[in-house]
């Protein structure tokens, strides 16, 4: 829902902004940029998804600036002043980077591309809002505000934010070409802001059923961060069907016969659980090479690769173990036994995977107890032999998982005792 904004209308690309989240921005290291631009008679705005934000009624995290300065501008203006300057990466493309008052502000020069591969953009720098705007991905992302309050919309991007509705600028399929990675976007825009599934333009899905091959391009790191924003928005299901019937998924290191049967079952019962994006996407596949190729594709962490494989093995032998009487227990057995540190956040994996919210809550509140008996303990009782302490050891471990971690420890050691005097 869009937030509360005091707008007054002036005309279509211009309108005033003064809310609360806005006003918030104004610390003194801002104070201190705007004052230098202003002084070196350089336009400077906010851009791009700060804007989004703002006129969301949503305080951003990250700002990013836009100006009519080239970064040698740039770069002159602030260290006349003695302005530190930091990360400069990115001034190939525009982005100079400067701290002021413990602040970070990262400001790029108008642009236009002249020659896009799909990846990589050569640009130009112009002084021209409009043109900077127009080869920006979605109209909802292709706004300015000035630090007046002034808002500079050149492709309706407002109304679309209004109405939720995720348009690239201009044509879908030349958007699409100077960057692949917007194919990604748009989904996760649309998981993200959008009210219903299913409205999409016809232009724009044959723009991404066009262009797909051209995310094999992309590099995988870059492709899993868009993807996992995508499963962590809304319209899940929906988006991942899109995914498959657009001809996505082969480029992007998912199983080209994804089981959608079994993503849609689990993303009806898991996806209020909050669970991690892995647990979601893990229902697309039938057998670990899956999970092999997804990683030489996206190259996913250590942690989700375990627990994707954790999940095909267990999503069926685990729960099988269910009992009426005890149904936790299987899943508590599993922590105690494990030595993986993170044993006890795949089973909640688990169980938000399989639709499990009441063991899930029950699970999240246990903690593993501490198995009471020590081999210390057992020489202490005059058993010397490593093997058979090793043996005894797992026998009272076994005896304690089955009274459900009750037994204390000189229940266990009398039975050791009792035992030994029987022999």
């Amino acid at each position: 829902m869009i937030g509360r904004l005091y707008i007054q209308s002036c005309r279509m690309s211009t309108m005033t902004v003064q809310s609360p989240q806005f006003k918030a921005l104004f610390t003194e290291g801002l104070k201190t940029l705007t004052d230098l631009f202003a002084e070196g008679k350089y336009e400077l705005r906010i851009a791009g998804g700060a804007v989004r934000d703002l006129l969301a009624g949503k305080q951003p995290h990250d700002i990013d600036f836009a100006t009519t300065a080239t970064p040698d501008q740039m770069k002159d203006l602030f260290l006349s002043k003695g302005i530190r300057l930091i990360n400069n990466k990115g001034e190939k493309h525009g982005t100079v980077t400067a701290r002021i008052n413990e602040q970070n502000f990262e400001i790029t020069t108008l642009r236009i591309d002249l020659q896009t591969d799909g990846r990589h953009a050569e640009v130009k720098f112009t002084t021209d809002w409009e043109q900077d705007a127009e080869r920006r991905d979605l109209t909802i992302n292709a706004m300015f505000l000035g630090f007046d309050g002034t808002l500079y919309d050149y492709f309706n991007g407002y109304e679309d934010l209004k109405n939720r509705q995720i348009r690239f600028v201009g044509d879908p399929a030349k958007r699409i070409q100077e960057d692949y990675l917007r194919i990604l976007r748009y989904l996760r825009f649309y998981g993200r802001m959008a009210e219903k599934s299913g409205v999409h333009s016809q232009s724009t899905l044959d723009a991404i059923k066009e262009n797909a091959p051209g995310l094999r391009g992309i590099s995988g790191e870059r492709i899993w961060v868009e993807l996992k924003k995508v499963l962590e928005g809304n319209h899940v299901n929906h988006l991942i069907q899109l995914i498959y019937q657009l001809g996505v998924a082969p480029h992007i290191g998912l199983p080209e016969n994804g089981n959608l049967e079994e993503f849609s079952r689990v993303c009806s019962q898991a996806v209020h659980l909050s669970p991690k994006p892995m647990t979601l996407l893990t229902a697309l596949f039938s057998h670990p090479d899956g999970v092999q190729k997804l990683d030489l594709r996206l190259k996913i962490s250590k942690e989700e690769k375990g627990l994707a494989l954790f999940l095909l093995k267990e999503r069926k032998e685990l729960t099988a173990e269910h009992t009426e009487r005890e149904p936790l227990k299987p899943f508590q057995d599993y922590v105690t036994d494990s030595r993986e540190t993170d044993a006890h956040k795949k089973v909640c994996e688990l169980l938000k995977y399989q639709g499990e919210e009441r063991l899930l809550r029950q699970m999240e509140q246990w903690t593993l107890p501490r198995f009471p008996v020590s081999g210390h303990d057992l020489r202490r009782m005059g058993i010397s032999s490593g093997k058979e302490i090793g043996r005894i050891l797992q026998e009272l471990r076994e005896s304690w998982k089955e009274s459900g971690y009750q037994t204390g420890k000189e229940e266990l050691l009398n039975s050791v005792s009792r035992s030994q005097n029987a022999e």
